[in-house]
């Protein structure tokens, strides 16, 4: 599970930028806000870079599930 959807709220980001960003479709960064999918630890880091987060901010807690 990802932090994804809510770091970009948090931010103000809208997923559009950020799969331009990433170079993913929009289609690709959805499914990972929607935890649909999980992004490879290489995108993770990506995302994390692209957002000025670390990458652990991404994650949830294994105990907050």
């Amino acid at each position: 599970m990802n932090r994804i959807k809510e770091v970009l709220e948090e931010k103000g980001i809208k997923q559009k930028w950020l799969s331009e960003q990433l170079g993913k479709s929009y289609n690709m960064v959805n499914s990972y806000a929607q935890n649909r999918r999980q992004p490879s630890l290489e995108d993770l880091y990506k995302i994390a870079e692209i957002l000025n987060v670390e990458a652990k901010e991404l994650l949830t807690d294994r105990k907050e599930l």
